[in-house]
């Protein structure tokens, strides 16, 4: 369904297990940094209405969720750390086109997006699959979810927007192509694209 060209091997899911306190505040902040590349959707191309009602949904969506994750932290006595620079989302982000007109940005930016959902659902489905904590199996579960939903929602507001411009499944297999390539120096550590 994802389409991902390389698959997370399923022991990352040991990685994160080990040190949960660490992949709970990652996982916060991705999802802090989510609801902002929401909302910078909505002020880069604020004349699409429909875009707007969506991204703002969710922005609020995904609030709702770093304070569901920030919930599980302070359950098991843990405190929230600091936010974590997201080296798969950076390396992501660098092959967003720019320098071009306003539509082929948007493209971009909606499918960098749904790139990050897709991957993130990915793991969220590890996490549901593999963690001993049967609470936060439950919990990954409703999340892996969401994320599916949201990753819909970006591809196919590019393609809604984009086909007039270019060809959005030939630039989402670049996409796709992209990501693998970056992905294989990832999967090793307690956090969520880590």
């Amino acid at each position: 369904m994802l389409g991902l060209k390389l698959e997370t091997d399923p022991r990352w899911a040991n990685i994160a297990e080990k040190n949960l306190a660490e992949i709970l505040t990652d996982h916060a902040y991705c999802e802090q940094k989510a609801a902002s590349n929401a909302i910078s959707i909505v002020v880069g191309w604020p004349e699409h209405t429909d875009l707007v009602d969506t991204m703002l949904a969710i922005a609020k969506e995904e609030l709702t969720h770093f304070e569901m994750v920030h919930q599980k932290i302070k359950e098991r006595g843990y405190k929230l750390g600091f936010e974590r620079r997201d080296e798969y989302v950076n390396d992501l982000y660098k092959f967003m086109r720019r320098g071009h007109k306003k539509e082929i940005a948007l493209i971009d930016r909606l499918l960098f997006a749904a790139m990050i959902e897709a991957r993130s659902c990915e793991r969220f489905k590890i996490l549901s699959e593999h963690v001993s904590d049967a609470d936060l199996r439950a919990f990954y579960r409703e999340l892996m979810i969401s994320e599916a939903g949201h990753y819909t929602t970006f591809l196919g507001f590019a393609k809604q927007y984009g086909n007039a411009h270019e060809d959005v499944n030939a630039r989402w297999q670049q996409w796709l192509t992209h990501e693998a390539d970056i992905i294989t120096s990832y999967g090793k550590s307690e956090t969520i694209h880590g």
